[in-house]
C-alpha cells in the first residue's frame, strides 16, 4: 500500500466510519481495513496517518488502536493464530525506525497505544533484532526536557523490562538483562535524581503530578531490573537510591491532595512502589540491605500510623504491611522483640485493618461474586484484611506465645463488645470470627483442625450455633456468612448430626453470599472422610433430602443466582451421593429446565460444568440401576441436546456427547432408530476439527461399537469410523484417541467384520511409526497388538503383520515390542500385555522355532520385568511434548465429566492372575519341549528376573521340564 494523499483520505474516512453508530457503514469500513491490512506497506501507511496533526484526534486514536492490533497479529504470525499477510521484514525495519520518534511526539492517548505496539514488537525483536531501540530511548531521555516525553520513554521502558520479573532464569535472559543494565541503569538514576531536584523546586500541582508519575515509573523499572538478582551498578549506587526512597516515604505536600478522597494520589502511588522495592531487597538482598533496614522500618511504621482506612490508601497500606511482614520473618525480627512494640503493631496496624469497612459491606451487598472470590476463594492476597493477618503470622514465627496471648485477649474483648449491644457492635464479632478463621492452620481436604486463639468446640457452641439458630435467616447477614465460613473451615470438628440441620435453611437466604456459603459448606461437608471412610452415606442424607433438594433448586431462582456455581456444585454432590428414589423425577425435570435456559446463552463455565455433572450423576444413578428409566431421560434431555447440536453451542457439545454415551450404555439392545440415525452426522469432519470434541466423540463412538456391534457388520458403517481413526492417529496430540476407537473395534466386532481393513490399519500404524515415534504411540501400539492377540488369536496377529512384509512381525517384536513392553502402565493394561506376551511365548510356532531362541528369551525377560518390578522403578516420566502447531489458538477446552466416565472392562477377565497364567503356561509348553527353555532363561534374562521366575513357579507349584 503506497502512502499518498488519496490513501490518507481513504484511511481517514474508514477510521471515521468505524466510529459510526450505524452498523452498515461501520462494517463496510472494518472489512476494507481488514483487506487493506493484508497488503504490504499497510503498517507504514497507518504510522504516516498518525503523524498528520491535521487529522482529527478521534480518527488518529482509532488508527493507533488498529496499528497496535495489526502489529499484535501480524508481526510474528507463528506466535498467534495463523493469519494471512504477515508484515514483511523490510516493512518491519521501516516501522522500527519510525515508531519511537512518532510515539514521543503524539498526544497521550495515541502515545499510549503506540507504546503498547512498541512493547509487542520488542517482545519479538528486542534486543537481538532491534539493537537501536534502547540507545534511541536513552538518547531521547537524556536530551529531552519535556516531562511528558520523558514519561513516555519511561512508560515504554517499564513495559519492555517487565519480562525480567516473570521469566525463568536462563543464559539468554541474563544476557538481555546485562545489556539493558549496561545501557539503562545509569540514565535511570540520572532521571530519578533530576526529577527529585525539580520536585524540590516547584509547588505547581500539575508539574508535580507529572514528576511524581515519572518517579513512580522509575521505581517500577528499578523493580524489574533488580528482580532476578542485585546488579553491580545498583549495589554500587545503593546509597543514592535508598536516600531518595527514604525522602519520598516521608514526603507530604498539601497541594497534591486529591479532591476526591477515594482516588489514590500520585505521592501514595510512588510510596507504594518504593515499599515494593524495599520489600524486594529485603527478600532477595537482605545482607546488602541491612544497613538501611532500621531506617526503613521506622519510615514504614510511621507511614502506617498515618494511613487512613480510605480505599485510596489500600495499595499503600498493603505494600507497607507486606514489608513489615517480610522483616518479621527474617533474621532481623528483633526489631519487633519488645512487648510494647508488638502491642502497638497489633493494636494500631493489625486490628484497624482487619475490621470490616463500609467498602466491604457494600461489596457484600452489591457484588457477591467478587466478595466470595476474595473472602472464600483466596483472591484477597492484596487486601488489607489478608495482609494484616499475614503480618500476624509473620510475627508469630518468632513470638508465637506473645502474639497468640494478645489476640486471644482481643477476640474476647470483641465478643464482649458484641454481647453488650449486638445490633450496634456486630462488626466486633465479625472481626473476632475473621481472626479465628484466617489465623487457623489449614489441612488439605478437611479445612482447619484447630486454633491457638480459641477452643474451637467451645467457640462453635457459644458463638456460631446461636447465630445459625436465630429465627430470621436474613438478619445480620455478614455474621451469618461469617458463621457459615467458620463451619466450613472447621468442618472436621462439627458434629455430624448438626452440620446439615444448621445449614440447610440458609440455602434460601436472600443474600447471595449466604446461600452460596451454605451450598459450599454442605458440599464440602459431604465429601469429608473419617480416615478412609466417607463421613456421610446416602442413607445419612435421606431424612433431609426433600428439604435439601427443594431449597437447592429454590436458591437457583433467587435474583442473581440463576447460575450460581456453588449451588449447582452442591446439587451435583447430593445427586451423586443420595438415594434419590422418588426424587429422581423432580431432579431430572429441574435440571432439564435449567439446561434449556443456559444453552440459549452459556456464560458461566463452572456452573455449566457442574450442571452437566449433575445430569450425568442422575443418569448413572437412575438408568444404571433401571434401564427402563432411559426413555424418560431421553424425552426430557433430547430436545435440549437437539438445540445444542443444531445451533452449534460449541461449549456444550462435548458434554452432550458424553451423556449420550451414558444413555446408550444404559440401554438394553437393540438401539432405537433415533440413535442409529444420529450416528452418521457424528462422523462429519467439522465436529472432529474442534479439539474439545474429540475425546467426547471417541467416548460416544466406543459406546456405539460396544452396544450396537451388529450395526457395524456392514462396511458402509465401519469405513467412516476407521477414517476417523486414521485422522486421529496421524497426530501426536490425538493418536491415543485413535487407538481407543481401534481397540474398541478389535474388542467388540468379529474378525470377519473388519478383516478387509486390517492391511490398511497396519499400513497406517507402521507409516506413523516410521515417520514419528513417541513413547505414547509405542505404548498404545503394544496395547493394541496385545488386545488383537488375546481377542482374535496370535496367529491372525502374526499372519496379518507378515502380510504387510514377510517376517515383519520379528522386526516389530525385536525393535518395538520387547524393548518397550516394560513401559506399560496401569493394572489392566499391564495384565493384558503380560497375558498376550505369554500367549506368544507359549503358543506361537514362530517364537517356539529353533532359530527364535534369543528373541524368546528377551521377550520373557521383558514380561518378567513387567510383572515383578514396581511401576515407578521401570517407567520414567514420559518426555513427549505436544506439537505447538496443534495446540496454538483458541479452542473450547474439553472437560471430562467424572460422573459419565467409561466403565473399563477387563479384556482378559478369564485370567485371574497374570503371574499364575505365565507360570502354568510355561510349565505346559516346557513339557512339550523338555530342556529347551532353561538355557534360554539363563542366557537372556536378568538375574533378578530369573529369581523372580523361580519364585513364581514355586508359588504356583509348577516347574520347567
Amino acid at each position: 500500500m503506497q502512502y499518498t494523499e488519496e490513501t490518507l483520505r481513504t484511511l481517514s474516512n474508514c477510521f471515521k466510519q468505524t466510529l459510526a453508530p450505524d452498523p452498515e457503514p461501520r462494517k463496510l469500513a472494518e472489512n476494507f481495513l481488514k483487506q487493506s491490512s493484508e497488503q504490504p506497506g499497510y503498517g507504514i501507511a497507518i504510522l504516516r496517518l498518525l503523524s498528520e496533526a491535521s487529522v482529527d484526534d478521534q480518527v488518529r486514536q482509532s488508527a493507533a488502536v488498529n496499528f497496535k492490533n495489526h502489529v499484535k497479529y501480524r508481526w510474528s504470525v507463528s506466535d498467534e493464530a495463523p493469519i494471512a499477510g504477515g508484515i514483511q521484514d523490510a516493512e518491519k525495519e521501516q516501522i522500527k525506525a519510525l515508531i519511537v520518534g512518532l510515539m514521543l511526539n503524539t498526544p497521550p492517548k495515541i502515545q499510549a497505544q503506540l507504546s503498547e505496539a512498541l512493547t509487542i514488537i520488542s517482545n519479538h525483536d528486542f534486543p537481538g533484532k532491534w539493537a537501536l531501540l534502547l540507545p534511541e530511548l536513552v538518547g531521547n531521555l537524556r536530551s529531552s526536557s519535556d516531562l511528558h516525553v520523558i514519561n513516555g520513554i519511561l512508560s515504554t521502558a517499564n513495559s519492555i523490562f517487565k519480562k525480567f520479573r516473570y521469566q525463568y532464569k536462563t543464559y539468554e535472559l541474563f544476557t538481555d538483562l546485562k545489556y539493558c543494565l549496561d545501557t539503562f541503569a545509569a540514565p535511570l538514576l540520572e532521571v530519578f535524581q533530576k526529577n527529585g531536584q525539580l520536585i524540590a523546586s516547584t509547588q505547581d500541582p500539575t508539574m508535580l503530578k507529572t514528576l511524581f508519575e515519572g518517579q513512580r515509573l522509575c521505581c517500577r523499572i528499578f523493580y524489574s531490573l533488580n528482580f532476578q538478582e542485585l546488579p553491580e551498578f545498583f549495589e554500587n549506587h545503593m546509597a543514592e537510591w535508598m536516600g531518595e526512597f527514604h525522602k519520598y516515604l516521608t514526603y507530604s505536600n498539601p497541594v497534591l491532595k486529591e479532591a476526591n478522597s477515594d482516588k489514590e494520589n500520585v505521592v501514595d502511588q510512588l510510596k507504594a512502589a518504593i515499599c515494593e522495592n524495599i520489600n524486594l531487597y529485603m527478600e532477595k538482598n537482605e545482607e546488602e540491605f541491612q544497613g538501611y533496614l532500621s531506617q526503613f522500618a521506622q519510615d514504614v511504621w510511621g507511614l502506617l500510623m498515618t494511613v487512613s482506612l480510605s480505599p485510596s490508601h489500600d495499595r499503600l497500606a498493603t505494600t507497607a504491611i507486606k514489608f513489615l511482614t517480610t522483616v518479621s520473618k527474617s533474621v532481623h525480627h528483633s526489631l519487633f522483640a519488645d512487648g510494647a512494640t508488638l502491642k502497638q503493631i497489633c493494636e494500631s496496624i493489625v486490628i484497624p485493618n482487619v475490621r470490616i469497612r463500609d467498602e466491604e459491606e457494600e461489596l457484600f451487598e452489591m457484588n457477591h461474586v467478587e466478595y466470595i472470590r476474595r473472602d472464600m476463594e483466596g483472591s484477597d492476597l492484596d487486601t488489607r484484611r489478608r495482609m494484616a493477618c499475614e503480618l500476624v503470622k509473620g510475627l508469630s514465627t518468632h513470638y508465637r506465645e506473645q502474639v497468640t496471648g494478645m489476640f486471644s485477649a482481643y477476640i474476647q474483648e470483641m465478643l464482649k463488645e458484641y454481647t453488650s449491644n449486638p445490633a450496634q457492635n456486630w462488626k466486633s464479632k465479625d472481626c473476632a470470627i475473621y481472626l479465628v478463621v484466617s489465623l487457623a492452620p489449614r489441612q488439605a481436604g478437611v479445612g482447619s483442625v484447630g486454633s491457638d486463639l480459641v477452643n474451637v468446640e467451645q467457640f462453635f457452641n457459644s458463638q456460631i450455633v446461636p447465630e445459625l439458630q436465630t429465627p430470621d435467616i436474613n438478619s445480620l447477614p455478614l455474621l451469618k456468612a461469617d458463621s457459615l465460613k467458620f463451619m466450613t473451615t472447621f468442618r472436621s470438628q462439627v458434629p455430624k448430626t448438626m452440620a446439615l440441620q444448621l445449614v440447610i435453611r440458609f440455602l434460601v437466604a436472600e443474600s447471595n453470599v449466604i446461600h452460596s456459603y451454605a451450598a459450599s459448606c454442605i458440599e464440602k461437608v459431604l465429601v469429608m472422610k473419617d480416615g478412609k471412610q466417607p463421613r456421610y452415606s446416602g442413607a445419612d442424607l435421606t431424612p433431609y433430602l426433600e428439604q435439601l433438594l427443594t431449597n437447592l433448586f429454590a436458591a437457583l431462582k433467587l435474583p442473581e443466582s440463576q447460575e450460581n456455581a456453588y449451588v449447582m456444585k452442591c446439587i451435583m454432590r447430593v445427586v451423586s451421593m443420595a438415594d434419590l428414589h422418588q426424587y429422581t423425577s423432580l431432579c431430572l425435570a429441574e435440571l432439564a429446565r435449567i439446561l434449556g435456559e443456559v444453552c440459549k446463552n452459556p456464560t458461566n463455565p463452572s456452573f455449566n460444568h457442574y450442571l452437566f455433572e449433575a445430569v450425568a450423576a442422575l443418569v448413572r444413578k437412575a438408568c444404571g440401576k433401571d434401564s427402563d428409566q432411559v426413555a424418560t431421560f431421553e424425552n426430557l434431555l433430547f430436545p435440549v441436546f437437539q438445540i445444542v447440536l443444531e445451533q452449534d453451542v460449541t461449549e456444550f457439545a462435548p458434554y452432550v456427547f458424553q451423556i449420550l454415551a451414558q444413555l446408550i450404555e444404559s440401554r438394553r439392545p437393540p438401539l432405537p432408530a433415533v440413535y442409529i440415525a444420529m450416528f452418521p452426522p457424528l462422523l462429519t469432519a467439522t465436529l472432529w476439527q474442534r479439539s474439545a470434541n474429540v475425546p467426547a466423540l471417541v467416548r460416544l463412538l466406543q459406546a456405539y461399537l460396544q452396544n450396537a456391534p451388529q450395526e457395524f457388520s456392514q462396511a458402509s458403517q465401519l469405513n467412516p469410523v476407521l477414517g476417523v481413526f486414521e485422522k486421529l492417529v496421524a497426530s501426536r496430540s490425538t493418536d491415543h484417541q485413535g487407538f481407543y476407537i481401534l481397540n474398541t473395534v478389535i474388542e467388540n466386532l468379529s474378525y470377519q467384520t473388519f478383516a478387509q481393513y486390517v492391511p490398511q490399519i497396519w499400513g497406517i500404524l507402521f507409516t506413523r511409526l516410521q515417520r514419528e515415534r513417541t513413547v505414547k504411540f509405542i505404548k498404545s501400539l503394544i496395547i493394541f497388538m496385545s488386545l488383537f492377540a488375546v481377542k482374535h488369536g496370535h496367529s491372525l496377529l502374526t499372519d496379518s503383520i507378515n502380510a504387510v512384509q514377510p517376517n515383519l512381525v520379528f522386526m516389530i517384536l525385536e525393535q518395538i515390542w520387547v524393548p518397550n513392553l516394560t513401559y506399560i502402565t496401569g493394572d489392566m493394561e499391564t495384565k493384558l500385555c503380560a497375558v498376550a506376551a505369554t500367549k506368544l511365548l507359549t503358543e506361537s510356532p514362530a517364537l517356539l522355532a529353533d532359530g527364535a531362541g534369543p528373541l524368546w528369551g528377551r521377550l520373557l525377560n521383558s514380561v518378567m520385568t513387567l510383572l515383578v518390578r514396581p511401576e515407578e522403578d521401570r517407567v520414567e516420566q514420559e518426555a513427549d511434548i505436544p506439537d505447538l502447531d496443534e495446540v496454538v489458538g483458541y479452542t473450547t477446552t474439553y472437560a471430562q465429566l467424572y460422573n459419565a466416565g467409561k466403565k473399563e472392562e477387563d479384556p482378559v477377565m478369564e485370567v485371574k492372575d497374570a503371574k499364575e497364567y505365565l507360570a502354568v503356561s510355561l510349565a505346559r509348553v516346557s513339557a512339550q519341549y523338555p530342556g529347551k527353555f532353561g538355557p534360554l532363561i539363563q542366557q537372556y534374562t536378568d538375574p533378578a528376573n530369573q529369581a523372580g521366575l523361580m519364585h513364581i513357579l514355586s508359588t504356583f507349584r509348577v516347574g520347567l521340564a
